[in-house]
Parts: C-alpha cells; sequence; structure tokens
C-alpha cells in the first residue's frame, strides 16, 4: 500500500529534514515541517539562536551565516545541514499554515511536545473527511548523528507499514513488535481529517 507521510519537528530543521532527505531518496512521498513560530538555529550562544520565518530560502539562511561566521557554522554542523535542506526542498515550512498541503496517512514526529502539538491541531480542524491519520512519534536527541540513526529507524516502521493491507487492523501488533526489537519507545495516537 502507498501510503503518504509527514515529519515534523519543532523549529530547527535538522531532524525531519534529516528524515525528509533519507526517506525521499528512498522513494518513498514524504513532506517535511516545523511547528514553531519560527526557524531556529543555533547561534554563538544559546541566547543568541539565529530566527528566521518559516518560507525563509535555506539558501539565504545558509548565506546569512556563511556571511556571518564561516567557521563556526562549519565546525557545529548548521552549514551542511542547510547544504543538505537546499537539496530537499526551497524553504522550511510551517505545519499549522499548511493544512492545503494534503492529506497524509503517517505522519511522524521526533519529541512529545510537537506529537502533543499535532495531535491539538488536527483534533481542532473541521474533520469533514473523517479519513484517518496515524501520528507516530519517534524520540530523537537534537543532534545530527542521533537524526541519521532515527531516520533508518523511520524507514523501517514505514517499510513494515507499506508492507501490509491496512495498517488500522494490525498497527498494536507492528508497533510492540518494533519497540521490542529496537528497544525505542514509541508514542502513536489516530487522529482524523
Amino acid at each position: 500500500m502507498k501510503m503518504r507521510y509527514a515529519m515534523l519537528c519543532s523549529s530547527n530543521q535538522n531532524r525531519s529534514m534529516e528524515a525528509h532527505s533519507f526517506l525521499k531518496g528512498q522513494g518513498f512521498d514524504f513532506a517535511s515541517y516545523g511547528t514553531g513560530a519560527h526557524v531556529k538555529l543555533p547561534g554563538p550562544s544559546l541566547r543568541e539562536p539565529n530566527v528566521y520565518d518559516f518560507g525563509t530560502p535555506y539558501k539565504h539562511m545558509f548565506d546569512d551565516l556563511r556571511h556571518k561566521d564561516p567557521d563556526l557554522y562549519k565546525r557545529n554542523g548548521i552549514l551542511p545541514m542547510l547544504k543538505r535542506n537546499v537539496t530537499v526542498k526551497t524553504a522550511p515550512q510551517r505545519w499549522q499554515d499548511n493544512a492545503a498541503d494534503g492529506l497524509f496517512d503517517v505522519v511522524f514526529t521526533f519529541e512529545e511536545k510537537v506529537f502533543d502539538m499535532v495531535i491539538e491541531d488536527l483534533n481542532n480542524r473541521d474533520q469533514t473527511l473523517m479519513k484517518n491519520v496515524l501520528e507516530i512519534n519517534l524520540e530523537v536527541k537534537d543532534n545530527h548523528e542521533e537524526a541519521a540513526t532515527r531516520s533508518r529507524l523511520t524507514l523501517e516502521l514505514c517499510q513494515e507499514l507499506e508492507a501490509i493491507e491496512s495498517w488500522e487492523d494490525s498497527i498494536d501488533e507492528i508497533l510492540a513488535a518494533f519497540e521490542r526489537q529496537k528497544g525505542r519507545a514509541l508514542l502513536y495516537s489516530v487522529c482524523f481529517y
């Protein structure tokens, strides 16, 4: 069964874009979004993040940070991350502003607070179609290595979901088996469009 997927993170565009890039390369139909008010990238200190509006092209962010301090942003992995993001899509999108982008079969989140935000958003929408959407949270630490590891785990979950006729009938068993095999706890919920 061919499914449509969304990846969501809060605002930094690393975890969802890593998964988006990796899984798109594997032939899956993916979109990625942030849920924060702005895109926030690490700055020279924790108190000085680089803040951009959603819709700001990744190329602009790359050029801006390369101009500010190329050594810092290369060393902390932000410039390579933005270079990757440019190859995936033009600019970051905000989940709440892009409801018209389509209906997804599965929405992956990578932190519990985003999982909760998506459930709240979907429950507050007009649910006129009564089409179900599976939301799965696979907790990911916000670093490049962990994002890459979780992308592979997400791929395995997608492959299992694609291999069955109807996830609705066996999702409990699939996710319980995944948790046992991988030693990773998952949260999941079913919402509706």
